[in-house]
């Protein structure tokens, strides 16, 4: 009797930072399945998904010709038999680039690249959190392939970022060579990358709410990465500058804070992966549909209003000193 040959499972991962950690739930599904699993991303992804055990990562450039040509070499050198592909960015080169790379995949339908799919799935009806999208997407593809999931139907309500060894001693580095002790500094982050809808998406405040937590006598901090430094010094001069980390070691300097500032952004999502407490300021974005998918994340603001000077000092006053019944 021939044996039955298991697939390799390729799986492209999301461009964005905050978006790669809101799809960690769907890549655990797919390694639970104890199939090869590579992940094509961004290089910067790399790093963070240091700790996984995957069979492969094929850093992806942006241009679909490119990208085909590594995912290609990959699968020539790998000599994986009936590959499949997941999608989770909707964009058209990502089908191209599988599809003609030789990898059948799944991902939802959308126009222009629903020929493209041999796979296509549905989105479901009505406002969905990503985390949740992602998921739903990945059960489907597992249940086209006759892929068992012994996961719950709908994702835990905490991501579960994995690190390494390397990037906990990189944090506490970073710690001590800042003079700082764990649980005894708030990291703020007050810049967020790119516009929304044209609208810019970071509060303005964080320079005063540094001054503010100073005056308690707290020590404030950021580790904003190099092509940032600049926009993170102009937002908040005063607080403490510690130097660029890696994402997995910034990651996992988040949980060492006492409590994290953020915008709705990348770094939100890297502290709810990390298991981080956290305050984030909304301002242009919905929180229920882009916020960080975390228990211990307080959310202030809501689209079109910014949370008041006064809301986002007392609230963090709050959080890094709680009451008893808390």
């Amino acid at each position: 009797m021939t044996p039955t040959v298991r697939p390799a499972l390729y799986v492209r991962l999301p461009n964005w930072v905050g978006d790669v950690c809101m799809s960690l739930p769907s890549l655990q599904a797919l390694l639970d399945t104890g199939l090869p699993v590579v992940a094509c991303a961004r290089p910067w992804a790399q790093d963070l998904l240091a700790a996984y055990p995957l069979a492969g990562f094929i850093p992806m450039q942006g241009t679909w010709r490119a990208d085909r040509a590594a995912v290609r070499r990959h699968l020539k050198q790998a000599g994986y038999n009936r590959p499949r592909g997941l999608l989770l960015p909707d964009s058209l080169s990502s089908a191209l680039v599988f599809r003609f790379a030789g990898i059948a995949c799944a991902g939802y339908r959308d126009d222009g690249r629903s020929l493209l799919l041999r796979w296509p799935c549905r989105k479901p009806k009505g406002p969905l959190h990503a985390v949740q999208s992602w998921y739903h997407l990945t059960r489907f593809a597992l249940g086209q392939w006759h892929l068992a999931h012994t996961g719950p139907a709908e994702p835990a309500d905490e991501l579960s970022w994995t690190a390494t060894q390397a990037h906990e001693q990189q944090a506490i580095q970073a710690l001590a060579q800042a003079g700082l002790r764990q649980g005894a500094f708030v990291l703020i982050a007050p810049t967020a990358v790119g516009l929304h809808k044209g609208r810019i998406k970071a509060w303005s405040g964080f320079d005063g709410l540094t001054q503010s937590l100073q005056a308690r006598g707290l020590a404030v901090v950021m580790a904003p990465p190099s092509a940032e430094r600049e926009a993170a010094q102009a937002a908040a001069p005063s607080a403490q500058l510690l130097p660029p980390l890696g994402l997995g070691a910034f990651a996992a300097l988040t949980r060492h804070a006492a409590l994290v500032v953020c915008n709705d952004s990348g770094v939100s999502h890297l502290a709810a992966a990390a298991g981080a407490r956290q305050l984030t300021l909304f301002g242009v974005t919905h929180p229920t549909q882009t916020g960080p998918w975390s228990n211990r994340a307080t959310r202030l603001g809501r689209m079109n209003a910014w949370p008041t000077a006064t809301e986002v000092f007392s609230t963090a006053i709050e959080l890094l000193n709680p009451s008893p019944a808390a």
